[in-house]
């Protein structure tokens, strides 16, 4: 009973509802942002250079890229890609892309608010989110505390779990290794990490992210050189596909914009209010909410248009490999044994694991956030956060996790509503700060103040003066 319950809450909230609502606010920040993701494009990769500072209270914004990243490059880049292409067809991958062009004005959106209401924890250090700009600009404290309590829920309990199985899993497909091996493994590493908090995770996901990314961005791009006569072919495949100009006519086009929509809104995590708990931890330079908005909207392009494009071609590149199948991850292991050989196998799982360990280690950061919250960031709180953490993981390796996913799905389902909602309700703050830093960008020195234009609610006092 329960399980047809969270399933019928799924296919209500990302059946319909979740989709539209989330296409809509992306459609409504780029209009009323101006374009700002093509517009400010090269802006975007400028703040890249000054993004490495950080201070006694945050950590640098590259490092809050790069710990985002960490949740957001995960198995749905090699799986979720994968998932796609089998059930709506290759045209799924341009409407991908399209759902990521329009969801970076959406994430630059949730990160400039992250920042505008972040606070301070115990020690000093910026804590924030959508649970904070709920309570502060929008005086919801009860809807910011059922938006805290779903994110606990879903990265706690349920994501922790869920990639600590899918490693598991690939790991014993592969090598053999038992899931109880796997499972003290992770616990050991996980915890090694995250024991120093967010800025041990941040100085983690800065290193391995970048590392990672590149070598499977890099691995796609050899495929591609060698295959280059077909890209081409490739291209026009695609965008005929998406358009429903193939022989399956109509039921292609639905399918296809259908499946790309979801699959991508679930890959970049735009408007879901996650990636917000990373951007509100750091310290921007130039000092204003607005750069780490720009910093956070590259992370829904390296995700989407880059990464899951990498996955696309590899996939489409290696032929016809069956369609109609969930069982993605199968499907890319596969794709890759085409194109490398004996390797290709080891590299998805190798990939897997990296992409699934770096996520754990960022939900763990994703949930952190919000002990302030509620008042449990002491030293008692963050050490039984860390051990029902820990040993959700270590459950994870040993269950069958149908139901789990479902209900992960369902909370992370009613975060993003929560969330959704609120950015819409506080977008008049959005373009007001864009507003006030468009007439400084061009100087160096820029420091935001929140009394320099119209902020809804209260921020809090010392953070922005």
């Amino acid at each position: 009973m329960l399980n047809n319950f969270v399933v019928a809450v799924n296919d209500v909230l990302w059946g319909h509802v979740l989709v539209y609502l989330l296409v809509a606010a992306g459609f409504w920040f780029t209009f009323r942002l101006g374009f700002l993701q093509v517009r400010d494009f090269g802006h975007m990769f400028g703040l890249l250079k000054t993004s490495r500072g950080s201070d006694k209270s945050g950590i640098s914004s590259f490092q809050a890229l790069c710990t985002s990243l960490s949740a957001r490059v995960g198995t749905g880049n090699l799986a979720g890609v994968a998932i796609a292409i089998s059930l709506g067809g290759p045209g799924a991958i341009f409407w991908m892309w399209v759902i990521a062009l329009l969801g970076m004005a959406t994430a630059f959106a949730e990160s400039t608010l992250a920042q505008v209401y972040k606070v301070r924890d115990r020690n000093g250090e910026f804590r924030g989110g959508p649970a904070y700009y709920i309570k502060q600009g929008l005086n919801q404290s009860w809807l910011a505390v059922l938006f805290s309590l779903s994110l606990l829920f879903a990265y706690v309990c349920i994501f922790s779990s869920t990639q600590a199985n899918t490693i598991a899993d690939a790991l014993n497909h592969s090598y053999a290794i038992s899931e109880g091996t796997t499972a003290i493994v992770l616990v050991v590493i996980a915890g090694i990490t995250v024991v120093g908090g967010l800025r041990s995770i941040a100085r983690f996901s800065e290193v391995v992210v970048p590392l990672m990314s590149l070598a499977f961005v890099v691995t796609a791009l050899g495929i591609t050189l060698i295959n280059i006569s077909e890209v081409p072919r490739l291209l026009s495949l695609i965008v005929s596909s998406a358009f429903g100009l193939q022989e399956a006519g109509a039921g292609t086009f639905a399918a296809a914009m259908k499946i790309g929509i979801q699959r991508g809104l679930f890959s970049n995590e735009a408007g879901a209010g996650s990636v917000p708990q990373a951007a509100a931890s750091a310290s921007p330079n130039p000092k204003h909410p607005v750069v780490q908005g720009y910093i956070q909207m590259l992370g829904v392009f390296i995700d989407t248009l880059v990464i899951c494009s990498c996955t696309a071609v590899v996939i489409l590149l290696a032929g016809d490999l069956g369609t109609g199948t969930t069982e993605g991850i199968a499907i890319t292991q596969e794709a890759m044994s085409v194109h490398l050989g004996w390797f290709g196998g080891h590299f998805v799982a190798i990939a897997i694991t990296l992409f699934g360990f770096t996520s754990i280690v960022a939900n763990y950061a994703y949930a952190e956030s919000n002990l302030h919250f509620f008042r449990l960031d002491s030293k008692v709180g963050r050490t039984v956060f860390t051990l029902i953490f820990l040993g959700m993981m270590f459950l994870g390796t040993q269950l069958d996790l149908k139901t789990m996913w479902a209900t992960a799905d369902m909370a992370f389902g009613l975060m993003t509503l929560i969330n959704v909602i609120a950015l819409l309700a506080l977008s008049p703050t959005v373009f007001a700060v864009l507003k006030n830093y468009q007439q400084f960008k061009k100087h160096s020195e820029i420091e935001f103040s929140s009394e320099q234009c119209k902020v809804q609610g209260r921020t809090e006092k010392g953070i922005w003066r």
